[in-house]
C-alpha cells in the first residue's frame, strides 16, 4: 500500500496529515524536517504503549530526539484536568521548553488531552498527534479541537490548537478493540452523510462495516484519506467553528448528551454519535427535510457498522432534552441541531420544536 499526504492549510499554520502503512518506523525522520526542539514528550495509554512505544521511542530516538513517556490510564473518565496537571508535572521534571514537543500516541481522548496540554504548557508548545484508533485518524486527530470533559458536559473545557504534524498508519488499526474500530466507523459515516456522496455510495457497497475481517486494509486506507479529506475540507474554510464547522457536529448534539448522562463509561463516543445520527435523520424527516427512504439507508449503514440505533430504555428522554442546553454549541441559549437535507448535504438549525425532540427520543428508545 502507498503512503498518501494530505496538506492543511490555515491562515495562521500549514502541516501535513501522512498516511503511510508502517509509518510509525519512520516518525523520527518525518519530524527532524519541522525544526523542532530536542526535547519530546511521548503521551499515550498503557495497552497502546505496549504495542507501539518501542517502536516510536526508537524512531524519535534514531531521530536524534532525547525521548520521555507519560501513560495515562485509557477511557473517557480519565480525560480531566487532574490528568491534565499531571502532563504539567511531567512537563517540568522534564524542562519542556518552548521548543519542546508533545507527541499524542494513542486514540481521541489521548489526542484531545496532549493538545490540550500542549496549547497551554508555556502558552503553547510544539504538538504531534500519532493516532492509533479509527476515530482518532479520520476525527480527533484533525482539526485543532483539543480539551477535557467537565462533570456536567463533555469538551466544555478546551482550545483550539493544530499540531505540527498528523501521523496516520493504517496499520496499527490491527490492534484496535472491535468496538473501538465500529465507534470510528460511526465517523465515517458522518462524512458521507455530511460532505462526501461518493464515500456514502462506497461505504454501502461494502457488505459489513464492522470490523477489519470483513473490509480490506486498502479499502479500510481509502476510507481514511477520504474522511481527513472531508475534515480537512470543512475546517480550512472555518477553523474555530464559525459557521461552516458546525457540520462536523452531526449525530454530537444528542450524541455527547446521551455520554454525559451514561457517565462517559456505558456507551462510547462512537456509539453515541451513531444514535445521535439517528435521531438527527429522524428529525429531518418530521421536519419535512429528508425522506423517509434517505433515514433508511443512513440506519443501514449504521448497522453495517455494528452500531447502535436505538437509545436504552433506562435513559430518560427528558433528561437528555434537559442536557441538550448545557452542551457548548448552544447558541443564544438555542439548541444548534445539524439535520441532513440529503446523503452528502446538512443544514444547521436552531429552531427545532422540543415536542418533535422527544417524539423521536421515545420512537428510538430500546423498550
Amino acid at each position: 500500500m502507498s503512503s498518501s499526504v494530505i496538506p492543511v492549510t490555515l491562515p495562521h499554520i500549514s502541516y501535513n496529515i501522512i498516511i503511510e502503512p508502517n509509518g510509525l518506523g519512520n516518525l523520527g525522520q518525518k519530524l527532524t524536517s519541522l525544526n523542532l526542539g530536542k526535547k519530546i514528550l511521548v503521551i499515550s495509554n498503557p495497552e497502546i504503549f505496549n504495542y507501539y512505544g518501542k517502536t516510536v521511542i526508537n524512531a524519535l530516538t534514531q531521530g536524534g530526539f532525547e525521548v520521555f513517556s507519560h501513560l495515562i490510564p485509557a477511557g473517557e473518565t480519565h480525560k480531566t484536568l487532574e490528568t491534565i496537571a499531571q502532563i504539567y508535572d511531567i512537563a517540568l521534571k522534564h524542562r519542556l521548553e518552548r521548543s519542546s514537543t508533545l507527541l499524542a500516541l494513542g486514540g481521541g481522548v489521548i489526542g484531545d488531552m496532549t493538545g490540550f496540554a500542549a496549547a497551554t504548557w508555556l502558552r503553547g508548545i510544539n504538538f504531534v498527534q500519532v493516532p492509533t484508533s479509527l476515530l482518532g485518524m479520520v476525527d480527533a486527530s484533525i482539526g485543532g479541537k483539543t480539551g477535557v470533559n467537565h462533570p456536567q458536559g463533555k469538551n466544555l473545557i478546551g482550545a483550539f490548537y493544530q499540531p505540527r504534524l498528523v501521523l496516520i498508519d493504517p496499520i496499527v488499526l490491527k490492534t484496535l478493540p472491535i468496538r473501538e474500530f465500529r465507534a470510528g466507523m460511526a465517523e465515517v459515516i458522518k462524512y458521507g452523510v455530511i460532505w462526501n456522496s461518493n464515500l456514502f455510495k462506497q461505504l454501502e457497497e461494502e457488505n459489513k462495516l464492522d470490523s477489519l475481517d470483513n473490509i480490506n486494509l486498502e479499502t479500510v486506507q481509502e476510507i481514511i484519506t477520504q474522511s481527513c479529506q472531508a475534515k480537512v475540507d470543512v475546517v480550512s474554510q472555518d477553523e474555530k467553528e464559525a459557521g461552516l464547522r458546525a457540520i462536523l457536529n452531526y449525530g454530537h448534539t444528542i450524541g455527547h448528551a446521551i455520554e454525559s448522562l451514561t457517565g462517559y463509561s456505558k456507551i462510547n463516543h462512537g456509539e453515541a454519535v451513531a444514535i445521535g445520527m439517528v435521531a438527527a435523520g429522524k428529525i429531518a424527516v418530521k421536519l419535512g427535510m429528508w425522506e423517509e427512504e434517505m433515514t433508511q439507508r443512513q440506519e443501514n449503514l449504521i448497522r453495517q457498522a455494528g452500531l447502535p440505533v436505538s437509545i436504552d430504555s433506562t435513559l430518560n428522554s427528558q433528561k437528555i432534552v434537559e442536557s441538550l442546553h448545557l452542551d457548548k454549541k448552544v447558541k443564544a441559549g438555542k439548541v444548534r441541531f445539524i439535520l441532513p437535507s440529503n446523503i452528502g448535504q446538512v443544514e444547521i438549525s436552531e429552531n427545532i420544536p422540543p415536542q418533535v425532540i422527544t417524539t423521536v427520543l421515545k420512537e428510538i428508545k430500546n423498550n
